[in-house]
């Protein structure tokens, strides 16, 4: 006599859904893996309240028409190097504050940046307080 029900449960289980998901989510974290920038830290800056030495500073700024001035007088692009080798050769411990306005091509900050990289002065970027 055969005791055996006719429907049996099968004890076993089918791993194809479960490598579905696992692909899935492997093709996930590869495709946003490649949109973190690694080269960034996130700081917290800290806070000051003083006031920098208006005597060594040199001011760089750049409006939106792109012009240049040092000191509010006007500056070619072109010349720029030189009239601020010019200032720098009588001190230098002076800095250059960059300030550059909003919607100013990124191009033009660093070329002042590089000016003053290839002739180790130091430079601070102004920004405008919250």
């Amino acid at each position: 006599m055969n005791l055996r029900g006719r429907n049996k449960v099968s004890a076993e289980f089918n791993m194809s859904s479960m490598t579905d998901i696992v692909f899935l989510l492997l093709i996930f974290f590869m495709l946003t893996s490649t949109m973190v920038t690694t080269n960034a830290l996130d700081l917290v800056l800290p806070k000051a309240q003083g006031k920098t030495d208006s005597n060594n500073n040199i001011a760089v700024s750049i409006n939106k028409e792109l012009e240049f001035f040092i000191d509010k007088k006007p500056v070619s692009e072109i010349e720029l190097e030189s009239k601020l080798l010019s200032l720098f050769s009588a001190d230098k411990t002076k800095t250059i504050i960059l300030r550059a306005e909003e919607g100013v091509p990124i191009e033009k900050a660093v070329n002042v940046l590089d000016i003053a990289n290839r002739n180790q002065i130091k430079v601070v970027l102004a920004v405008r307080p919250k």
